[in-house]
């Protein structure tokens, strides 16, 4: 439990002679100090009591004033004793300094949780959320128990959540606003270059994140900080990213994609028509002939999509619109599955056939579990042909990227990823483009 207590800080003396009264927050052999704005003269204090004596001309009015702020600091202590969260000496003081403020980082981040998900970014609201538990964690972390207790935990509070989400009549805003609509334990000013440096060897350490994962959470936390001066939540000096602070750096990761000889061993493999093996090759091969689109947006199409032998479809993810000739490998496909449409606007493929149209979230659940389903069965395929690389949804992208190589002009492959900067292209395509740094190794070692 804290100790907490009203003392007379002689450190800082004023000129007048008097001296500054403070709340003295001691946790776990750390002391913090909360100043109260309010100064004496030391004959005026009690330090046994820890009182303003009567000698002072406002004694009575002070000492209420004094014994507000104890209770203050000390129900934050009491809270979190009793509901067992461990609290630092700093977040006492951090918690009692935000007092009466009305937004705090967790509320604003679950405000945005919601605005996603009630705009039907289910996927980009549920990433979000996780990293906003994340950070929780982080904050409850006591560093004087065992990292295997502390790693149970986090498991155990997780599995207990995705528990709750799988029972019947579960809301998912109401578990949003229940977890964090009133959550006041971190503020803005409270995120700072040494918060940013102790959570990354938590994230690391504790929630066995890779490089990339941490990234995306510093991302989201400067993204969250933007958005909030832009509202004026928090100052621009409170900024942990400016200048030479906290700098974020995306290290590049390695692509790899099939080769045409591979993409020829998926083609031609025997697999049962009508099985979920056999489904799942007709999907990824669909992806690929189309430049690689990603499986969610194929889940998705409609035969409404296909008019006068082409594709006309906007991409889910930046809401881009294309269309592209359907090759005479994709009508094989179609052919397959022509006799079961129902209607124009029926999905194409079967894993959305159950699926309410008119609801944007039943849509994203069955095309996230299908999407689940086809990695599943990529793997056996991929064991089927001998394949030892990664076959996943995305590398069917990669893959179409690892055969065009340098053969298509960077415009055109721009216009067939859905790429908004060419940039973006240039710099996709680097990872499939080995042909020079080929011969030049050739040069040296074969001259």
């Amino acid at each position: 439990m804290a100790s907490i207590k009203i003392v007379l800080w002689k450190h800082d003396k004023k000129k007048d002679g008097t001296f500054p009264l403070a709340v003295r927050i001691t946790q776990n052999r750390k002391t913090r100090y909360i100043f109260t704005g309010q100064y004496i003269l030391e004959k005026d204090w009690n330090k046994d009591l820890g009182k303003v004596k009567k000698s002072h001309a406002n004694s009575a009015r002070l000492n209420n004033y004094l014994l507000k702020k104890l209770t203050e600091v000390d129900s934050i202590a009491l809270e979190a004793e009793g509901s067992r969260e461990f609290i630092s000496s700093k977040q006492i003081k951090n918690k009692a300094k935000h007092k009466g403020r009305t937004v705090s980082f967790f509320q604003f981040g679950s405000q945005r949780v919601i605005n996603k998900f009630q705009s039907g970014s289910f996927s980009t609201c549920k990433g979000e959320l996780s990293m906003l538990f994340n950070i929780r964690e982080f904050l409850k972390w006591n560093r004087f128990e065992e990292r295997e207790q502390v790693i149970k935990g986090i498991k155990d509070r997780r599995r207990n959540r995705v528990g709750q989400s799988r029972k019947f009549g579960y809301n998912f805003l109401e578990h949003v606003k229940g977890e964090f609509g009133k959550e006041a334990l971190l503020y803005f000013e409270d995120i700072t270059e040494a918060f940013l440096s102790n959570f990354k060897v938590f994230c690391i350490s504790y929630l066995d994140h890779k490089t990339r994962t941490v990234t995306n959470h510093l991302i989201y936390i400067r993204t969250l900080f933007n958005a909030a001066i832009k509202e004026g939540i928090v100052e621009a000096k409170h900024y942990p990213f400016a200048g030479e602070k906290e700098r974020i750096r995306i290290k590049p990761t390695q692509k790899i994609g099939l080769t045409r000889e591979e993409i020829k061993l998926i083609e031609n493999v025997e697999l049962e028509k009508d099985t979920a093996m056999w489904h799942t090759r007709n999907v990824w091969l669909f992806s690929y002939y189309f430049a690689g689109i990603r499986i969610s947006d194929v889940l998705q199409m409609k035969w409404s999509d296909l008019m006068d032998g082409r594709l006309y479809y906007t991409m889910n993810k930046n809401e881009k619109p294309l269309s592209l000739k359907i090759p005479d490998q994709v009508k094989g496909i179609l052919d397959f599955y022509r006799p079961l449409r129902q209607s124009n606007n029926d999905f194409i493929f079967p894993y959305l056939k159950k699926a309410n149209s008119n609801s944007k979230r039943d849509v994203f659940v069955k095309t996230r579990n299908g999407t689940a389903v086809l990695n599943k069965y990529l793997r056996q395929i991929a064991e089927k042909c001998g394949i030892t690389k990664n076959l996943s949804n995305h590398i069917a992208r990669h893959s179409f990227g690892n055969i065009a190589g340098d053969a298509i002009s960077p415009l055109m492959l721009q216009k067939l990823y859905r790429h908004s900067d060419l940039k973006t292209t240039i710099l996709y395509q680097a990872n499939f483009i080995h042909k020079d740094a080929d011969d030049a190794l050739d040069a040296v070692l074969n001259s």
